[in-house]
């Protein structure tokens, strides 16, 4: 089992590769992001190299959001140090079921990983050290779904990978969004599939729980959802919302180095200026 103390150290971690992140999309921190936090892993003392790899498998795709969001080609290094992360423990040949039927930790970590490995490939086709994940299951259906409904689910896509989610199952919106929310690292241009599914059909699950997470004044869980809202902006789905003002609000209660970079992700996404 993974210790307290672990999960500290991967947590600050990650957090600390969110920071580098977002000094890269705001043009301040250099052109390398997953590559620079392993090499400082490696050269101070009491630093794990381990611990920052994992970090990069925590973030998933924001690792290279820079790249996505800018236009930029990812540097060797990052290349590299993302294909090392997602070596050093390969994801699963048989992706986790959704929840309820499988255990959350273990299907959004595969989505994580998806979203990570897909992008990279994308970014990189040429010198890509890995192949793409498998694709997971999506999740359940919001059942404040609506105004667009997915189709019968199916056993199988056009590609032979495990179907989307199914329409018959429904999950509150409440659950659904928080669950959604952690999922955040798949809202970037390029990525889609079975969850930017789920999150068409359930605008208003999703506005509803980005609401409620800023009234609870749940920051983290604010941002990650409404980072969703302006994925959706992007991809021309009408909201029951705008999410600018809400994003802006957002950005201005602070909540940490990862919420920050959702925001961030969120006003490029909208369009916004001076992130």
């Amino acid at each position: 089992m993974i210790s307290e103390r672990s999960r500290t150290a991967h947590s600050e971690s990650a957090d600390q590769l969110a920071r580098r992140a977002l000094d890269a999309l705001r043009g301040t921190g250099g052109a390398a992001v997953a590559a620079v936090h392993v090499e400082a892993a490696a050269s101070e003392s009491g630093s794990d190299p381990a611990v920052a790899l994992g970090a990069i498998r925590i973030l998933g795709a924001d690792v290279l959001a820079p790249y996505v969001l800018t236009g930029q080609p990812p540097s060797a290094g990052d290349t590299a140090a993302v294909g090392l992360a997602l070596g050093a423990l390969p994801p699963d040949e048989t992706p986790p079921p959704p929840p309820p039927t499988g255990t959350e930790e273990a299907w959004i970590m595969a989505w994580v990983d998806w979203g990570l490995a897909t992008v990279l490939a994308r970014l990189d086709p040429a010198n890509t050290p890995v192949r793409a994940a498998p694709l997971p299951q999506g999740p359940p259906l919001c059942d404040d779904a609506a105004p667009r409904k997915l189709p019968p689910a199916t056993d199988a896509d056009a590609d032979g990978r495990p179907g989307g989610p199914g329409a018959s199952v429904h999950e509150g919106w409440v659950s659904w969004s928080v669950r959604m929310g952690k999922l955040s690292s798949l809202a970037l241009p390029g990525l889609d599939g079975p969850v930017h599914d789920a999150a068409r059909s359930g605008v208003l699950g999703l506005a509803r729980g980005a609401t409620r997470a800023t009234l609870r004044r749940d920051h983290p869980t604010a941002a990650r959802i409404t980072r969703w809202l302006a994925w959706l902006r992007a991809d021309g789905v009408e909201l029951p919302l705008d999410p600018a003002p809400l994003t802006e609000h957002i950005g201005l209660l602070g909540g940490g180095d990862r919420p920050a970079l959702d925001t961030a992700v969120a006003r490029r996404l909208l369009g916004l200026e001076d992130i």
